[in-house]
């Protein structure tokens, strides 16, 4: 006997959204409509009552799961998506992964569990196969922050790799001789596009070299290790491109400590336009549109739950230079 999720599966959408086109509840699009009607005529699909109870019941709830709630990147985000959320009615689920893929795992089930109605997903750990798994589950997933080029998978992420171009010929324009990367974690896609674009700047440079590249993981407290051992194996570096900005304050730190005058002897500029208004100096920082991604991560994600036609891919978002005193001469 076909269920729900029999039906959903062969229409291409939401077990919630076969569930509005059963108890007329809901918007749901007429050619959407259409598919499913479709898919449970194939399927001679026959409801009964208790199954159109249960497909009924929705949560009015989404989750927004991210890797680090100490980087100030996801409260802005997160502030976005809340305000975006409920003015569609829906209440927002906060969840801290930790960077932890156990714990990430754990989570997705008890989300499953919990009928969220989607999922909006910032994570360095999770893969195209989990992320699918949950879309198959009746969960639609919006990601933010991190791409999955060929996948089925709805992700917004910044221009990076211009970005971070971007951020480097800066850094030659203030007359910079030797620059440093701090590069994210080596498997997230964002990551890898900064450390590219740095590379498509540097490699026809006299001494650009492979060793100028640390590889830190996205924190302040990682940003701190990377530059040190970038700055003990380098010494002659005078300017510093991070990845993230959190990296970026902990270069600042060590370079503090060392006694390392900044713009003077050392120049810095991180990426992402995070609010960190104490630091001194202050950062200068590629910006991403941290408040537009996580509004339109929401509105892509009540477009799925309603069962539109949605085309899942990769789209990017314009970045743009803010020059403070961390890199100016």
């Amino acid at each position: 006997m076909a269920t729900i999720r029999d039906v959903s599966k062969l229409a291409g959408v939401s077990v919630a959204t076969v569930s509005r086109v059963l108890n007329r509840s809901g918007y749901v699009g007429a050619a959407t409509e259409a598919k499913v009607t479709a898919a449970m005529e194939a399927l001679s699909y026959k409801p009964s009552e208790t199954a159109r109870s249960l497909a009924g019941k929705q949560s009015s709830m989404i989750a927004l799961m991210v890797p680090d709630l100490l980087n100030p990147f996801f409260p802005e985000l997160a502030l976005a998506i809340e305000t975006c959320a409920s003015a569609y009615g829906y209440t927002v689920i906060l969840c801290n992964s930790n960077n932890d893929a156990e714990k990430e795992r754990k989570l997705f089930d008890l989300l499953v569990h919990k009928r969220v109605d989607g999922l909006i997903l910032s994570s360095y750990t999770a893969t195209p196969k989990q992320i699918i798994a949950l879309q198959d589950r009746g969960i639609p997933v919006v990601v933010v922050d991190n791409g999955f080029p060929g996948q089925p998978i709805l992700s917004l992420i910044a221009r990076n790799r211009e970005g971070a171009r971007e951020a480097v010929r800066h850094l030659l324009k203030q007359g910079c001789s030797k620059i440093g990367h701090l590069s994210g974690p080596a498997d997230v896609t964002a990551a890898r596009d900064r450390r590219q674009g740095y590379a498509d700047e540097c490699a026809a440079l006299p001494w650009f070299s492979s060793s100028l590249i640390e590889q830190g993981d996205f924190q302040a407290e990682g940003g701190y290790d990377a530059a040190k051992r970038l700055l003990d194996r380098e010494p002659g570096i005078d300017g510093i491109f991070a990845g993230n900005d959190a990296m970026a304050i902990g270069a600042l730190k060590l370079l503090h400590e060392r006694g390392s005058r900044v713009p003077d002897d050392m120049r810095v500029i991180g990426f992402d336009g995070i609010r960190v208004p104490m630091v001194v100096p202050e950062l200068s920082t590629m910006v991403q549109p941290i408040y537009e991604m996580g509004e339109q991560a929401m509105q892509q994600l009540h477009r799925l739950i309603g069962g539109e036609d949605v085309k899942r891919e990769t789209i990017e978002l314009n970045t743009s230079l803010l020059v403070r005193r961390s890199s100016s001469r």
